[in-house]
């Protein structure tokens, strides 16, 4: 795959045609923003759905929902342009608010911040890729690479678009895959596998999660496990005979203490026990209790010696008799950074400077959908949306200045990327891609 250096004029031309959006941005905000879309409340989740697929319908996309009848509905929209490169990008549409809590804390900018459910995690993200692709389509392509011809066909050696397929001309992408996904903040139970099966047909994934408060994107982040350990003691009366019984709820608590030694075992890996409970009555021997526990590496060699410890915890028991089983929960492999996924970092970054910002990447303790991608061997960027904080708070933000810049690096990225630009250096950043159709 070629890249290319977007000449400093049609940068100052995307950015144009991004802030001449920026009213329609907001307004877009303010209407997603103002939806219930906990990832458990369906009915929202697939109202923020259908606008998604109407608005990837109004680009040219080919728009299919798979749907779920107990969480939101998956929207795959996929673009085929003029290129030869496969990307992935990523959005989700839900949040982690309960109904009611958009009537609570309806969106409002105020100081330059937009605040509201959801705000920055990621309302604003899903919408700066729409409005990339907007701009892309609207931006005129005065200095574009002669490959492309002027009928919008393909890009000379490109692959085939095959029967009945309509190539975009203003896409330089062989195709872009655009994933909305509906339960991202519960782990990604029913998208994951839909991820998982795209990936390896892509040659790399952009993830719209929004750039970190400092405005870093992010090249790198942990894994994380859930788990939950089930105790299983023996029940007594407390005064009557409790040397017949068995606290499930004691050897909780030692179990506790050794999942927290874990931690600073492997550089980068923390174990966290988040909810302990057990027992029915202050006068009973507790005969159940239950630790659920966080488990989180940078790399998946540690993420796979925690768990092993973990579950060497489990197996041995300090109180006689009682035993412990673990069950999984969810999982994301980390977000490993891949050596051309710092390629692509550096395609961000000098396109920042292009456009008059200073760009940095960095990790983070987080999971997202790029996690599954990496693990996927996909090179793979994340924190490409405004910036923004606070995330599931009420002080949740996106900094409004943020959005103009930091739609139109996307935009310019996936233009850098598909190699269409010309009058600048052109570099191979990522391996041919060896895919057929």
């Amino acid at each position: 795959m070629q890249t290319a250096t977007i000449p400093g004029a049609h940068l100052a031309r995307l950015r144009a045609q991004v802030a001449a959006s920026l009213p329609d941005y907001l307004a877009d905000l303010a209407t997603l923003v103002g939806v219930d879309c906990g990832s458990y409340t369906k009915d929202g989740v697939d109202l923020v759905g259908r606008w998604t697929a109407e608005a990837l319908r109004d680009l040219g996309v080919v728009v299919q929902v798979l749907p779920n009848r107990d969480l939101g509905d998956t929207v795959i929209g996929t673009l085929h342009g003029v290129g030869n490169a496969r990307a992935l990008v990523i959005g989700h549409l839900d949040t982690v608010f309960e109904p009611g809590t958009a009537r609570e804390r309806p969106f409002r900018i105020v100081g330059g911040r937009a605040y509201g459910p959801g705000v920055c995690d990621m309302k604003s993200g899903l919408l700066a890729g729409l409005y990339a692709l907007r701009a892309l389509r609207a931006t005129p392509r005065e200095g574009l690479s002669a490959e492309v011809d002027g009928d919008g066909g393909e890009r000379a050696g490109g692959r085939a678009g095959g029967p009945g397929r309509a190539r975009l001309p203003w896409l330089p992408f062989d195709r872009v895959t655009f994933v909305a996904n509906p339960d991202e903040e519960i782990g990604s139970p029913v998208s994951t596998p839909v991820i998982r099966a795209l990936a390896p047909d892509h040659d790399l994934a952009l993830v719209l999660e929004c750039a970190r408060a400092n405005g870093d994107i992010v090249s790198a982040r942990k894994g994380n496990q859930s788990l939950a350990l089930l105790v299983h003691g023996r029940a007594a009366h407390a005064g009557v005979e409790p040397e017949k019984g068995r606290s499930a709820i004691l050897e909780a608590a030692y179990k506790t203490i050794a999942l927290h030694a874990l931690n600073g075992r492997w550089p980068g890996a923390t174990c966290n026990v988040g909810v302990a409970r057990g027992g029915t009555r202050p006068n009973v021997v507790a005969d159940e209790a239950v630790l659920e526990v966080d488990l989180r590496a940078t790399s998946r060699a540690n993420l796979e010696a925690a768990d092993a410890a973990v579950r060497e915890i489990a197996a041995r028991s300090t109180v006689p008799d009682v035993t412990c089983e673990v069950e999984e929960r969810g999982r994301h492999w980390p977000m490993e950074r891949l050596p051309a996924a710092g390629t692509l970092v550096d395609a961000a970054v000098e396109i920042a400077t292009g456009l008059g910002f200073e760009l940095h990447d960095a990790a983070t303790g987080g999971a997202s959908d790029a996690n599954t991608t990496a693990a996927a061997g996909v090179p793979s960027l994340d924190g490409l949306g405004p910036v923004g904080g606070l995330d599931h708070s009420p002080d949740e933000y996106v900094e409004v200045d943020s959005i103009v810049p930091r739609v139109a690096l996307f935009a310019a990225l996936l233009l850098a990327i598909g190699g269409g630009a010309a009058g600048g250096q052109r570099r191979n950043v990522l391996p041919q891609p060896s895919h057929t159709t």
